[in-house]
């Protein structure tokens, strides 16, 4: 982290988290924030997933350009892959502020945004504007007024679908009222099934992933796997954030909404585990929750991920985090002598 990183966290730090989010896609839409020019990239670090090229695989999670704001900078950060979103069929403002909050001690936030966003026409004139340098996906999800949250997932599809190099169906975010109740079989199943029909419509097929929650247990997981097998999705986004605060001292812990960072990095690697052994690795896997390290995106990738993605870190330590991780995963592989795909799942059996 160079000196101008450094001091542009401080101040950001300094003033209402929100805000603070709002004043960084401004400054990387404004091309005022230091970055490598393109993807990380070599050969050990090149991989497909799902049909997909990545340079490397080193993505942005949803949720921090949920509009596509700064998407010509972001694309120039060094990730292999972008996600943006959630995009939804009408836009929404979220749930009431505050409902960002910083938890430094812990290195980690919980946020109860709520699906804000400027809605899936405005999203995806952004997303027909841009060069194709990375794949860039779209994280979908349902207005929180929906009568029919099936049909607001299809409708997303149908607009922004084409736009997109990948849709992942978002069941797991804790701050729409009875979202995370699709991820049982049953409700899954069906939702799949529609969303995967209005993604076979489109003139081009998308990949098809679903980002599930960590705060499910054994049997859910091996119902997700199963659906996701039934379904012929392209692969499981694991994972969102938690409701859980196990571990958290910071006063903060009791706002309501999800907690992300650090201290979900034991639960969300242990879900991917459990679920690279549910699917016998096949089916790809995109490793999401409290990676802050390269040993962590390491260990990420031995638990099954194929990719990775970062988010909540970025808040505390810069987007030269992104390099740094690609890079250093690059030196990692060289000094194991391994391919990415030897690594994945390598150290299942440590976190199951």
């Amino acid at each position: 982290m160079n000196m101008i990183e450094k001091l542009g966290l401080a101040a950001l730090h300094r003033v209402n988290p929100e805000v603070a989010h709002d004043m960084s896609i401004r400054a990387l839409a404004a091309g005022l924030v230091p970055l490598p020019g393109g993807p990380v990239t070599s050969d050990r670090l090149r991989l497909d997933l799902a049909g997909l090229h990545l340079a490397n695989p080193v993505g942005l999670a949803a949720g921090y350009d949920k509009n596509a704001r700064a998407l010509s900078s972001l694309m120039r950060a060094g990730f292999g892959f972008i996600e943006l979103g959630a995009a939804t069929p009408r836009p929404q403002p979220g749930n009431p502020k505050p409902r960002l909050f910083r938890l430094r001690q812990e290195r980690a936030i919980i946020n109860r945004f709520g699906f804000n966003n400027d809605g899936a026409e405005a999203i995806t004139a952004r997303l027909g504007v841009r060069d194709h340098i990375i794949p860039v996906g779209l994280n979908i999800g349902a207005n929180k007024d929906s009568a029919d949250r099936s049909a607001d997932f299809e409708e997303v599809v149908r607009v922004a679908g084409t736009a997109s190099d990948f849709l992942t169906v978002n069941v797991s975010s804790p701050n729409t009222e009875r979202l995370r109740d699709l991820q049982g079989a049953d409700a899954l199943a069906a939702l799949l099934d529609r969303v995967i029909l209005a993604r076979d419509a489109l003139p081009n097929r998308r990949p098809v992933f679903v980002k599930i929650a960590p705060d499910l247990d054994d049997k859910a997981l091996a119902d997700i796997a199963a659906v996701a097998r039934q379904a012929q999705v392209d692969g499981i986004i694991a994972t969102n954030t938690t409701l859980s605060r196990d571990g958290v001292q910071n006063g903060q812990k009791s706002e309501t909404g999800g907690l992300s960072g650090a201290p979900l990095f034991q639960r969300a690697t242990h879900v991917i585990a459990k679920l690279h052994r549910e699917t016998k690795g096949e089916i790809p896997l995109i490793g999401v929750g409290g990676i802050g390290s390269i040993d962590q995106a390491w260990e990420k990738l031995r638990a099954g991920a194929t990719a990775i993605q970062l988010y909540s870190a970025l808040i505390y330590q810069g987007f030269s985090l992104v390099p740094e991780i690609a890079k250093g995963l690059d030196a990692r592989l060289a000094q194991e002598n391994m391919t990415l795909a030897e690594v994945t799942g390598s150290g299942v059996s440590d976190w199951v």
